[in-house]
Order: structure tokens, then C-alpha cells, then sequence
């Protein structure tokens, strides 16, 4: 079949200013131009411009979405079971958040009294799922999966005020990064720092704490873009190589 850019643009509920952009930048051309000049969409666009929008409610950006499907090894149906595994994932952090906020209206309503893990477990498990959903199948191909199984059971029965200890120390150490960003000096007090605070940050989550282990796991930080972009963004800087380098000298001394 063949579509209007206005039938393409009623269709998918966008702007037919946004199908303009799209073909500006090359992100999603028209089939072909009338004699009129009219943009003429054929079902291989309608299809690319849902697998553009399915991407874009995962909050990509749209040089990323382009990469992606102008790559080869691009496959349309992987990629649909892909949105389905990310979807289903997030429905069921926002089933869990739901739950928490529920028993928390009933607790202020009197109804039910919550236990400290309660008020934070939503929290946790969302936290958890998000982690599972970025890094779940490296880190068990690189620690096994009993390891990481047990790590996350360790996470979830946290107390209170070890998950907020947590948190807190995950907070200081991106202070000490951005001072040791600053000096880059490595025999400071801001890189000892930063290493007792990464150390201190892991120990709530790993089973068995060793060197070996928290060298290997910067080392996936620097080989991995994803690890990097939590730490580089968090940070506003690049900081993932100043941790990496950090873990490598101090780590030997344990």
C-alpha cells in the first residue's frame, strides 16, 4: 500500500513536521515523491517508523536508532523480542512500585502497618530489575550465576539502614571522584578514598569480597561502553578510567 505523509502521520500519532525531520536527517525517507512533490510511504516505512518509535519510548536517542537499524546484522524480529523483554521488564518494576505505594496509602490511611523493609523493598527490586535488565548476562557469564543469585538475594534482605549506608556511600564516591578528577593524582587522599568507597559500595551486595573480583569488574567497566555510561554520566565527566586505575593499585593491597 501506499500512504500520504498525512495518513502516515495520523496513523502513528506523530506531527507530520516529525516525518519531515525524520527525512531531513535520513532517519526514515519516503518510498518515493510524487510528481506533485508529495511524499509517498510504503509498508517498509510504516514498519521502520514503528521500530523508531518503539525505540524512542525506550528513551533513545535518535543517532542510536539510526545506527541500530541501518546496521546489517539488523533483525526486525529480534529486535521486537528485544522491546517485548524491556517492556516486560518495566511493567513489572512499575507493578512493584505500585504495590509499595498502595501498602504505604494504607499504612497512612491506618489500614496496615509496614515493616522498614517494606517502605523500601519496591525500591530495591527496581533498582535490582534495572541492573538485571542492563548487565544481567555479563556479570553471570563472568561470575557465574550462583554468585550473582546470591548477590541479589543478599541486595533484597538489606536493612533499612544498610540500604541507605549503601546509597550514601554510592554518593560520597562520586564526590571523590570529582575531586580526584580534578588532581588525577593517584597516591591522593581522593583516590584512597574513592577506592575504600567502591569497596564499601560492592561489599553490601557481594557475597565474598576479593581483590581479583573488583579488579576483573573495573576492567569490565572500561571494556564495556554500558558500565562507563552509568559512571561518566552520573559523574558529568569522564571518570570510569581515573576508578579503573584506582581499583587496579589500591586492590593489590588487600
Amino acid at each position: 500500500m501506499e500512504y500520504t505523509i498525512k495518513q502516515v502521520a495520523d496513523i502513528a500519532g506523530i506531527s507530520t513536521r516529525t516525518l519531515r525531520y525524520y527525512d531531513q536527517i535520513a532517519l526514515l525517507k519516503p518510498a518515493s515523491i510524487s510528481e506533485a512533490g508529495y511524499r509517498i510511504y510504503s509498508d517498509d516505512e510504516i514498519d521502520r517508523l514503528q521500530q523508531i518509535l518503539l525505540y524512542r519510548s525506550l528513551g533513545m536517542q535518535l543517532k542510536q536508532i539510526q545506527s541500530i537499524l541501518d546496521n546489517p546484522r539488523f533483525h526486525a524480529l529480534t529486535a521486537l523480542e528485544e522491546h517485548q523483554q524491556n517492556l516486560e521488564a518495566e511493567k513489572e518494576k512499575i507493578e512493584q512500585l505500585l504495590i509499595t505505594v498502595k501498602k504505604t496509602i494504607q499504612s497512612k490511611k491506618g489500614e496496615i502497618k509496614m515493616s522498614a523493609e517494606e517502605k523500601f523493598e519496591g525500591f530495591k527490586k527496581e533498582r535490582l530489575n534495572e541492573n538485571e535488565k542492563l548487565y544481567g548476562k555479563e556479570i553471570r557469564e563472568k561470575y557465574g550465576k550462583e554468585t550473582i543469585e546470591k548477590s541479589n538475594k543478599k541486595f533484597m534482605n538489606l536493612s533499612q539502614e544498610d540500604f541507605q549506608k549503601m546509597q550514601e556511600a554510592e554518593n560520597e564516591l562520586f564526590v571523590r571522584l570529582d575531586q580526584l578528577a580534578q588532581s588525577k593524582d593517584l597516591e591522593s587522599q581522593a583516590a584512597k578514598e574513592v577506592y575504600r568507597l567502591h569497596k564499601q559500595w560492592l561489599s553490601y551486595t557481594w557475597p565474598n569480597y576479593s581483590a581479583k573480583a573488583h579488579r576483573g569488574l573495573v576492567q569490565m567497566y572500561l571494556a564495556d561502553d554500558r558500565f562507563a555510561k552509568y559512571y561518566n554520566e552520573r559523574a558529568e565527566k569522564e571518570v570510569v578510567s581515573l576508578l579503573h586505575d584506582v581499583v587496579m593499585k589500591y586492590a593489590e593491597d588487600e
